[in-house]
């Protein structure tokens, strides 16, 4: 069994469905779809909470996401879930063993201080458009897929529509 964890690759078939089924589960067992960038607004309002919390009072835009109160739920655990799985997933990766790196990243330098900040840099550009879209890619493309809602799929079909050409510019393909 778990020698299906140290494959380097997973077949996209799977993964896929083993995502459809932790979607389905999520939306029957626990009325909640899968979702996690509102897990990153909760960090910012309890970081104000601390700093001033007043602001936190005032501001409408966090209290919409407040209502309960709670600061850690089941959407701050799946994100906590996401890290820790990719991490134990590389750990067991037959690729992790050898210390191999991608071809394209050894060709452009390797690991560096600039790319962990243009990777954070490119990250905070993200949820900021995930925030402004009201909502991330597995809000939008997994759950609102799944449903069916329109917002979803116009989603996910520019997010290939932009995906793909901008895969073949930074990996030079010609076609």
């Amino acid at each position: 069994m778990l020698k299906i964890f140290r494959k380097e690759k997973w077949s996209p078939y799977l993964a896929g469905f083993f995502i459809a089924v932790l979607a389905i589960s999520s939306l029957f067992l626990f009325h909640n779809t899968i979702s996690a960038s509102v897990t990153f607004v909760k960090i910012a309002a309890f970081f104000w909470s601390i700093v001033d919390p007043e602001h936190l009072q005032e501001s409408l835009y966090y209290q919409d996401y407040l209502q309960n109160k709670a600061w850690i739920d089941w959407q701050a655990m799946l994100v906590l879930g996401i890290f820790l799985g990719a991490f134990i997933s590389r750990r067991l990766s037959a690729k992790a063993s050898s210390g191999s790196r991608p071809i394209k990243w050894q060709v452009t330098g390797g690991i560096s201080p600039k790319r962990y900040i243009v990777a954070f840099l490119g990250g905070i550009i993200v949820m900021l458009g995930a925030r402004f879209a009201g909502g991330c890619t597995s809000g939008h493309a997994i759950s609102g897929g799944f449903q069916l809602a329109l917002s979803g799929w116009i989603f996910m079909i520019g997010v290939f529509a932009l995906g793909i050409p901008t895969a073949f510019i930074m990996y030079h393909k010609k076609s």
